[in-house]
């Protein structure tokens, strides 16, 4: 299992990034999968989830109305679009998928500028 993430960045309040995380090494439409982040001197917290298939997501109350999460079982992708975005935002996100155990991305920087 290998999951890849991408399109981290710097980006000023009130703007927008999309993640991209890559599944590969496992049956990826099965899985549910997650979005996690890490902010300095802080715990690991999730962001965001979806089911298989796509049909239920979960989204913490932080991020709730701001952040979109999808997925693309063909491309074995999935993004997390983030909009109006906060300095609170600034974090490592990780990609996570649990498959017989946990699977982590080495995570994508994201820093949001006030």
């Amino acid at each position: 299992v290998q999951l890849v993430e991408s399109g981290g960045g710097l980006a000023r309040a009130g703007g927008s990034l999309l993640l991209t995380c890559e599944g590969s090494g496992y049956s990826f439409r099965t899985y549910m999968m997650r979005w996690y982040r890490q902010a300095p001197g802080k715990e690991r917290e999730l962001v965001a989830g979806i089911s298989s298939g796509g049909d239920a997501t979960y989204y913490a109350d932080s991020v709730k109305g701001r952040f979109r999460i999808s997925r693309d079982d063909d491309r074995k992708t999935m993004t997390l679009r983030m909009t109006s975005l906060k300095p609170e935002d600034t974090a490592v996100y990780y990609c996570y998928v649990y498959v017989r155990r946990d699977y982590w991305g080495r995570g994508t920087q994201v820093t949001v500028s006030s």
